[in-house]
C-alpha cells in the first residue's frame, strides 16, 4: 500500500477472516464492533461481536468433572447484520449472499485509520452473467458514545429488477469467539424483548444473566429509493424486509444507524428507551460521518506518531486501535486497560498488567484517560486490600485478572489445545502486578505533574502496594535477607519446582526488584506529603514509624538469586536442566507455547531453564541501565553494563517468545544496550498483529500491550523522552529503522508540545501559555529549559 493511512485486504480468505474482522474493528473507547461482513453469523470462519467496555457478566460451567466460573465481557447483540438477495425480472429469487458463496468474484476490505471507516467491497456473478456490486461503509462514532451507522450500497451490472434487504437485529448471540472456551457456557444474555416502532426503529431490550446489566439496543433503518418496510419478530431477533428497485445507474442504498445503552451508562437512564429516542433523533449518514470524521481529525492531533515508511504504517495501525480502546470517552468510564482491547474475547475481555506497556503513551498524549485507568485500580483497593488480609498478608494485593468487581478473575483450569486436558491454573500467583500499578502512578505522577491525584489516590495505591510487599516479604536470616517466596514472574510457565506439588517459585527477580523499588517511591512520596495527610494515610493504613522503618530495611535487603555471574529468574533457575532447544525446533518449528508441548508429551517445562517471555529483562523495560545499576547497588548488588548484557544473552537465548510482549521487551532491552539483533525483535513486535505471527490468536483480539508498547519504544527509547523529578529527560537510543519521529505530547500542564526528532538532532515546541518553562535534561547531563511560545534544537549523539 501507498497510501500510509488505509490497510487493504484484496480477497476474501476464510483463513484469515477472523484476522481480518479483529485488525478491523470499530470503536471509540466506550464500545467497539469487529470488522465482519454483515452478511454472516457466527460460526467456524466468521465472529461478529459488538463488546461494550466495563460489561461483564459471571456464570458457571461444569469441566472435567469440576464447577468453574468465569467472568466474560459479554458479547452483545449484533446490530450489524444484514441479508440480500437479488430478484431479477423474469427470474427466479437468488440465494441469500453472502461471502463464502460461489458467486464471490471480488472482495475488498478497506480500513480507513484518518477517517476511522471500514469500506467492504463485493462483487457478486450469478451464472446468467448479471453481476450486484455490494458496498458497506461502516463507523463507531467517535464524537457521540452510543452511535454507529452503516451505509449499504446495492448496484446492478448486467440485469434490471429489485434486491430484497432483510435488516436484522439479531439479539441470539452467545460468546463463542474463542475456540478454547467452547466447552464453558457463554450464554450471558437473557430476557428479550423485541419490537419496531412504527417509524422504522427496531429495537432490542435484554439483561446479562448475573450482573443483571440491563442493555438498550435500537436500529433506524431507512432506505434509498424509499420502500415499504414489512416487520417479523422473533423472541430474540427483529428482521425488517425491504424490497427495492434496482439497474444499470440506479443503486439502491440500506441504512442502519445503531444506539447502544446500557445500565452502566450515566446519568441512568432506562436503557431501551434512551436507546430508541437516541436512534430517533441521531442524524443522517452524511452528517454522522462529517462529525465523527472531525472527532478522529482532533484525536490525531494529539496522539499521532509519525514515523517514516513501513515501520510509520504499523504504528499508525496500533494508535488507531490503542485511541479505539482506550479514548477520551474513557475518561468517564469507569473501566481498566483490556489486553486484548475491545476487539474480542480473548482473556475474557479481562484487565492484566498490560498497562504497564499501554499507559506511558496514553499519559503523555491522553493524561485524563490516563487517570481514569489508575482510578479503576483505585476503586478495587478495598477487595484488593480483602484479598491480602485473606491470604494473611497486610495493604492491597491486587489481582493478576481483574473485570468488573476488583475480585481475582484468573480462571482455575485452562484447556490445553495440544492434549486436550483441562489442567490447574496457578497464575493467580503474579504478584507482580501490584508493582506494575504502583510504576504507572510514579510515572503518571512524573509525567503530568498531578498533585491532586499523586497526594489522594495516587498515594494511597502506592502505599498500599508498598505495604503488601512489606508484609509478604519474610527475613531469612541464614542470608541476612529478606525473601519473597510462592509467586510466579511474568514468564508464566514455572509455576512450581520440578516433583514438588505446592505452586510458586521463590524470590523471583523481577518480583523482588521492583517490590524494593516500590517500598522505596512509597516512601519518598509519603515523606513529601502534607503533614495532616500523611496522618490520615498512616491511620488509615495503621503505619507507624516502626513499619516505615522496616519498610527502608527490606528495600535495601531484598534477596535477589544470582547464578553463573548472572541475575538468576528466580532461586533454583540455574539448577534447572538445558533444554535441547534446536531438537524441539526441528520437530515442532513453533515452540512459541513451548509449556502446551511439553505437556502433551507428558513433561514440564519446570524443570528446564526456559521462558515464555521476558521475565528478569523485564526490568530493563521499566527502568534504564543506569537507573537499574542504582536499584541493585542499593540493594547492595553489583550491576554493571558487562553483567547485565551476559544477563540479557543468557535469559534471550532461553526464552520461546509465547507473548506478543516477549520480542517487545527483549528489543527494547537491546536496543537500549545498543545491540545489533535489537531490530529483528522490535520489527517482530511491530508484525505480531498485522500478521498473526502466534497463529491464530489475532482473530480472538488484538493485542493492546504489544501495541502501545511498539509507540512507547518510540518515544522512550529511540526518542528517549522520559519524564523525571529534575525535568524531561532525552536520552536518545538511535535506530537507523527509525531514523525520524515527530509527534505532540502533554507535560505537567502544557499541552501540545511538539518535538521533532531527526538524526543528531532534537526540536522542542512549547506552545504558549500561563505555565513555566519546560526542563530538560539532555545526554550528559546538560540542562537546558524551553519557555512557553519558543521552539528551540539542540544537536545529540548519533550512535
Amino acid at each position: 500500500m501507498t497510501n500510509s493511512w488505509a490497510w487493504e485486504f484484496g480477497r476474501y480468505d476464510p483463513k484469515t477472516e477472523r484476522v481480518v474482522e479483529s485488525l478491523c474493528t470499530l470503536g471509540n473507547g466506550r464500545f467497539a464492533t469487529r470488522g465482519s461482513a454483515p452478511e454472516t453469523e457466527a460460526d467456524a470462519v466468521h465472529s461478529p461481536g459488538t463488546y461494550v467496555a466495563g460489561c461483564y457478566d459471571r456464570l458457571v460451567s461444569t469441566v472435567a468433572g469440576a464447577q468453574v466460573t468465569n467472568e466474560d465481557m459479554v458479547r452483545l447483540p449484533d446490530w450489524t447484520a444484514l441479508r440480500y438477495r437479488c430478484l431479477p425480472e423474469g427470474g427466479s429469487p437468488g440465494d441469500w449472499l453472502t461471502p463464502d458463496d460461489a458467486t464471490l468474484r471480488h472482495c475488498r476490505v478497506s480500513l480507513d485509520l484518518r477517517r476511522g471507516t471500514l469500506i467492504r467491497r463485493m462483487l457478486f456473478q450469478d451464472p446468467h452473467g448479471r453481476r450486484l456490486g455490494v458496498t458497506h461503509t461502516r463507523l463507531v462514532h467517535m464524537g457521540d458514545p452510543y452511535l454507529a451507522a452503516q451505509r449499504t450500497v446495492f448496484r446492478a451490472y448486467g440485469w434490471t429488477g429489485r434486491v430484497e434487504v432483510e435488516s436484522v437485529l439479531d439479539g441470539d448471540i452467545a460468546n463463542t469467539g474463542v475456540e478454547r472456551y467452547r466447552d464453558l457456557d457463554g450464554r450471558h444474555l437473557t430476557g428479550h424483548h423485541v419490537g419496531v416502532e412504527p417509524e422504522g426503529v427496531a429495537w432490542l431490550g435484554c439483561t446479562t444473566t448475573s450482573s443483571r446489566i440491563r442493555i438498550g439496543l435500537a436500529v433506524r433503518v431507512s432506505s434509498r429509493p424509499p420502500s415499504p418496510v414489512a416487520v417479523s419478530c422473533t423472541a430474540t431477533s427483529a428482521v425488517q424486509t425491504l424490497v427495492l428497485p434496482i439497474s444499470r445507474g440506479r443503486p439502491a442504498v440500506v441504512l442502519k444507524t445503531a444506539a447502544l445503552r446500557t445500565s452502566l451508562d450515566r446519568p441512568a437512564t432506562e436503557p431501551l428507551q434512551g436507546a430508541v429516542d437516541h436512534a430517533s433523533r441521531a442524524p443522517r449518514f452524511p452528517a454522522l460521518l462529517a462529525t465523527h470524521q472531525a472527532a478522529w481529525e482532533r484525536l490525531w492531533s494529539d496522539g499521532e506518531l509519525e514515523v517514516p515508511g513501513e515501520t510509520g504504517r504499523i504504528l499508525r495501525l496500533h494508535t488507531f486501535h490503542l485511541l479505539q480502546t482506550l479514548s477520551p470517552f474513557t475518561a468517564d468510564l469507569d473501566v481498566g486497560v483490556p489486553a486484548r482491547g475491545l476487539h474480542g474475547e480473548a482473556y475474557r475481555g479481562h484487565v492484566f498488567w498490560d498497562e504497564v506497556c499501554v499507559l506511558p503513551y496514553v499519559t503523555l498524549h491522553f493524561p485524563e484517560v490516563a487517570r481514569s485507568c489508575l482510578m479503576y485500580r483505585y476503586r478495587r483497593l478495598s477487595p484488593a486490600r480483602d484479598a491480602a488480609r485473606r491470604t494473611g498478608f497486610a495493604g492491597a494485593m491486587f489481582p493478576w485478572q481483574s473485570g468488573s468487581s476488583g475480585a481475582e478473575e484468573t480462571q482455575t483450569l485452562h484447556l490445553n489445545p495440544r492434549s486436550a486436558r483441562w489442567l490447574p491454573d496457578h497464575s493467580h500467583l503474579q504478584r507482580h502486578v501490584g508493582s506494575a500499578i504502583a510504576w504507572n502512578v510514579w510515572r503518571y505522577g512524573q509525567t503530568t505533574g498531578d498533585t491532586g491525584f499523586m497526594q489522594g489516590p495516587g498515594a494511597e495505591l502506592l502505599l498500599s502496594i508498598a505495604h503488601y510487599w512489606a508484609s509478604a516479604a519474610a527475613y531469612d536470616p541464614a542470608r541476612g535477607r529478606y525473601r519473597i517466596r510462592g509467586v510466579l514472574g511474568p514468564d508464566e510457565y514455572h509455576d512450581a519446582y520440578p516433583d514438588s506439588s505446592t505452586p510458586g517459585i521463590d524470590d523471583n527477580a523481577y518480583t523482588n526488584v521492583t517490590a524494593a523499588w516500590v517500598l522505596a517511591r512509597a516512601l519518598e512520596l509519603y515523606a513529601g506529603l502534607p503533614s495532616a495527610r500523611r496522618r490520615e494515610l498512616a491511620a488509615e493504613l495503621a503505619l507507624d514509624n516502626g513499619d516505615l522503618d522496616r519498610w527502608k530495611e527490606i528495600s535495601d535487603r531484598l534477596y535477589v538469586p544470582f547464578h553463573r555471574g548472572i541475575v538468576s529468574q528466580f532461586e533454583g533457575y540455574g539448577d534447572l536442566a538445558e533444554l535441547d532447544w534446536d531438537a524441539y525446533r526441528s520437530r515442532y518449528h513453533d515452540i512459541r507455547r513451548l509449556d502446551r508441548i511439553l505437556e502433551a508429551e507428558g513433561d514440564t517445562v519446570n524443570r528446564y531453564q526456559a521462558s515464555k517471555q521476558a521475565d528478569t529483562l523485564m526490568l530493563g523495560y521499566l527502568f534504564r541501565p543506569a537507573e537499574l545499576y542504582e536499584i541493585f547497588a542499593r540493594l547492595g548488588y553489583p550491576l554493571d553494563d558487562d553483567t547485565w548484557r551476559a544477563t540479557v544473552s543468557y535469559h534471550l537465548a532461553r526464552t520461546s517468545h509465547g507473548s506478543t510482549l516477549s520480542s517487545l521487551v527483549h528489543g527494547w532491552v537491546l536496543a537500549r544496550l545498543s545491540g545489533q539483533d535489537a531490530w529483528p525483535l522490535c520489527q517482530e513486535a511491530l508484525l505480531g498483529d498485522v500478521t498473526d505471527i502466534q497463529g491464530g490468536t489475532t482473530g480472538e483480539g488484538i493485542h493492546l500491550g504489544a501495541m502501545g508498547g511498539t509507540l512507547d519504544l518510540v518515544e522512550r527509547v529511540v526518542v528517549g523522552l522520559e519524564a523525571c523529578s529534575d525535568g524531561l529527560r532525552v536520552d536518545p537510543v538511535p535506530l537507523s529503522e527509525v531514523p525520524r519521529s515527530t509527534f505532540t505530547f502533554c507535560y505537567r500542564g502544557h499541552r501540545g508540545i511538539r518535538v521533532r526528532f531527526l538524526p543528531g538532532r532534537f526540536g522542542i515546541s512549547v506552545p504558549a501559555s500561563r505555565f513555566g518553562p519546560v526542563r530538560l535534561v539532555l545526554p550528559g547531563g546538560r540542562r537546558t529549559s524551553v519557555a512557553p511560545g519558543q521552539q528551540r534544537w539542540f544537536r545529540l549523539p548519533t550512535a
